[in-house]
């Protein structure tokens, strides 16, 4: 299929593009990008961006997707189509599976059942131990032969240092990165939301910010020990931000990544949304909202990712204490950054560094770009134009989020994986 997109604001950060431009797609491939194309002579379908934003497809690099084993929370193809009415073409899905992804058979099931689906790209990420457990490496050279792009135990800290570092030195060797969930169970066992007066409060157990941030001077430490690939998950406190901002002027090799759900909600939406506000790392405080937010201005924090974490109803139903934790994201991800360009906090070019180009470079990706001869993954969308999240209307087929009900601006128009449109309007072309 040829595509021809006509007069959108193309924003490209790998490039510094940001101007008014067609762009022609021609057999999956972006062919051909300039100021005026003729229309009648390309023989395209023609696809009138004037008054849009045109962007690299969107690269959420930390997401659950919950198949096999979660089916009732989550599929790959409902994944998938709620990734692609977001505006992502690419998905990195965590390795908490069951069974867990800690072998090439289970990644290659992923992959084939994404295949089969047909829709965005989905990406597996492999477990660093063998069952999550944090006792023995996994298979990394098996399951990255296998189309692993990253390795990752979310959900579950790597406890064992030494584990950790061997872990880092063969992520070197291998050339992918280490996901690091940065929880220090000793700190944070039996607790279900941020440490401090609320949870007082509310006869809640607390997780001190301490428990994250121990963990993060630990792999900083062991980063710098090792010269493997770490990139340390969903950060959410000032602290954190401050060891990492530090680590990275001392040229240790760290990114990070934060969730909008940091830079936009305190520890109060607990009290006002109950356990669709309850996630972990929790929410913490508006000192620690603010430096995520300085951390993504600054680029000590290198993308935005969206923790998509489905449940079904009934699990969230649940007394707070005894509710899992997670929120959904791939369908809320990129009003809720577009909140911090209004804010000033990042330039529209910004904002698709955090949600495209730098997630993609991180992942050691061919993607995030919209340079001639690139895969013709874009995002269409209308910045400034507004609307009410319903959660009824999701793709997904959860509908654990705290945003319900939200004023937010931002409408993905249409979604082109690979040259084929995926998602359009309020309808799904798969």
């Amino acid at each position: 299929m040829k595509l021809l997109i006509k007069g959108g604001r193309v924003i490209d950060p790998a490039n510094g593009t940001d101007e008014i431009l067609d762009i022609l797609v021609e057999d999956g491939i972006i062919a051909e990008l300039k100021r005026f194309f003729d229309a009648k002579g390309q023989g395209a379908k023609v696809i009138d961006a004037q008054g849009k934003t045109v962007v690299p497809g969107l690269v959420d690099m930390h997401a659950h997707l919950r198949e096999p084993g979660f089916e009732h929370k989550e599929t790959i193809e409902t994944g998938c189509l709620a990734a692609a009415a977001g505006g992502f073409t690419t998905v990195a899905c965590m390795a908490n599976t069951l069974p867990v992804n800690d072998n090439a058979s289970v990644t290659r099931i992923i992959l084939e059942r994404a295949t089969a689906v047909g829709t965005i790209d989905v990406l597996p990420v492999g477990a660093v131990t063998k069952g999550l457990m944090g006792e023995e490496l996994a298979e990394f050279g098996p399951m990255k032969e296998a189309g692993v792009v990253a390795f990752c135990d979310d959900g579950n800290p790597i406890m064992d240092s030494g584990l950790l570092r061997r872990a880092l030195e063969w992520s070197g060797k291998w050339g992918l990165p280490i996901l690091s969930h940065c929880e220090d169970l000793n700190l944070s066992r039996g607790g279900v939301m941020n440490e401090g007066d609320l949870s007082k409060e509310l006869g809640l157990q607390g997780i001190p910010p301490a428990a994250e941030e121990v963990m993060v001077a630990r792999d900083i430490i062991l980063a710098d020990l090792t010269k493997g690939k770490l990139h340390l998950c969903h950060v959410s406190t000032a602290g954190s931000v401050e060891l990492i901002q530090r680590a990275k002027s001392k040229g240790i090799p760290v990114t990070a990544e934060t969730a909008p759900h940091y830079f936009t909600l305190t520890e109060k939406a607990v009290r006002d949304h109950g356990t669709n506000a309850k996630i972990n790392p929790p929410l913490r405080t508006p000192l620690d909202r603010e430096a995520i937010k300085d951390g993504l201005k600054d680029g000590t924090i290198d993308a935005i990712a969206t923790d998509h974490a489905p449940h079904e109803a009934a699990s969230k139903e649940a007394d707070f204490s005894r509710a899992p934790s997670g929120i959904i994201g791939l369908e809320t991800a990129l009003s809720l950054t577009l909140r911090l360009v209004d804010e000033g906090v990042l330039s529209m070019d910004g904002a698709i560094a955090k949600l495209s180009t730098n997630p993609s470079r991180i992942l050691g990706l061919n993607r995030g770009t919209l340079s001639k001869g690139s895969r013709a993954d874009l995002t269409i969308f209308e910045p400034k134009r507004e609307f009410v999240l319903e959660k009824a209307g999701f793709r997904s087929k959860a509908r654990n989020t705290p945003f319900d009900g939200w004023k937010l601006r931002g409408v993905v128009e249409l979604t082109i994986a690979r040259g084929k449109i995926v998602y359009q309007g309020n309808d799904s072309i798969c």
